[in-house]
């Protein structure tokens, strides 16, 4: 197993300054940020360390090589947003340019593209089932022939108003998850987990490892601190971060020691990768630096 970084969090950092840092820090692997160029639509997305739509053979032999000569693979390409946008012109923006994302992971050789599946949050689950089905087959077929795989992550995109009732991101279940494995039977398709979405939504994570242990392409570490206090004042109707907050590695209820070793038990040896939410460190530079220092010594007590 590679412990690594997800890039989003050098916001402001080029991608060079990028690799040296998660280098000097001592991670193995980036998930590389890949969205549009200046279209930042919410905290952590808008973040593009490589830009994709404008890939050159030159700049993909930088890339490569820089990795290299800091010793750090790339572990995926990664653009999250809502490929099931109700607004269809906006939709089909966002699937042109996860088709430049995968274009981008075969130039790489990077081999996987990490991602949402989306969400109509104005619609029932069976109907975006549905939708997910006619949007995603072309994408995943098209990602096949490009010897790319799709990881999609598991975060609800359910945080606030914005995003009220549904959330815009589908694939939040193993119930979910197992239907669109069968609707959509493609061997690049799978999950990139993250076990603290798990937490408030009260399910469990080490479970999961090994019910889809041959569909774990990738692995996010990020912490949430449930506070019980407020959910029992509020409840599980309420916007989720009126009760939970994303934390640093281990400054959260997520069980490290019980999740590394429900991989270690289904013989994960991909990458895992901290995704870095925590607002109390991200005052400036130094801070997130030393959070994902904290981070990175912390996970080195599991993944080695």
């Amino acid at each position: 197993m590679k412990l690594g970084v997800v890039s989003a969090i050098f916001d402001g950092w080029n991608y060079d300054a990028m690799i040296e840092t998660a280098s000097r820090i001592g991670f193995e692997c980036v998930e590389v940020a890949c969205w549009p160029q200046g279209k930042a639509e919410r905290r952590y997305a808008g973040v593009s360390h490589i830009d994709s739509e404008h890939l050159t053979k030159e700049n993909a032999s930088h890339i490569r090589s820089f990795a290299a000569d800091h010793h750090l693979t790339l572990s995926s390409l990664a653009y999250y947003p809502n490929t099931l946008d109700p607004d269809l012109e906006k939709r089909k923006w966002i699937i042109e340019h996860l088709y430049s994302v995968i274009d981008a992971s075969q130039t790489l050789g990077v081999g996987m593209v990490t991602t949402f599946i989306g969400r109509d949050q104005y619609k029932p689950i069976g109907e975006n089932i549905d939708e997910a089905v006619e949007v995603w087959h072309p994408i995943l077929s098209y990602a096949q022939e490009k010897g790319v795989k799709i990881a999609i992550e598991n975060c609800p995109m359910l945080f606030g108003p914005d995003q009220w009732p549904g959330g815009q991101n589908l694939f939040t279940s193993p119930v979910v998850w197992n239907k669109l494995f069968q609707l959509l039977p493609f061997s690049n398709f799978g999950l990139n987990f993250d076990p603290s979405h798990f937490v408030w939504q009260q399910m469990d994570y080490v479970k999961a490892v090994h019910d889809f242990k041959d569909k774990l392409f990738h692995i996010h570490c990020k912490d949430i601190k449930l506070n019980r206090d407020r959910l029992a004042e509020c409840g599980v109707l309420a916007y989720p971060l009126d009760y939970m907050t994303p934390k640093l590695p281990g400054h959260g209820d997520v069980d490290w020691g019980a999740f590394v070793s429900a991989l270690t038990d289904v013989g994960y040896d991909g990458c895992a990768c901290v995704e870095m939410e925590d607002r109390f460190y991200e005052g400036s530079r130094e801070r997130i630096v030393d959070s994902l220092k904290l981070a990175y010594h912390y996970l080195r007590n599991f993944v080695i």
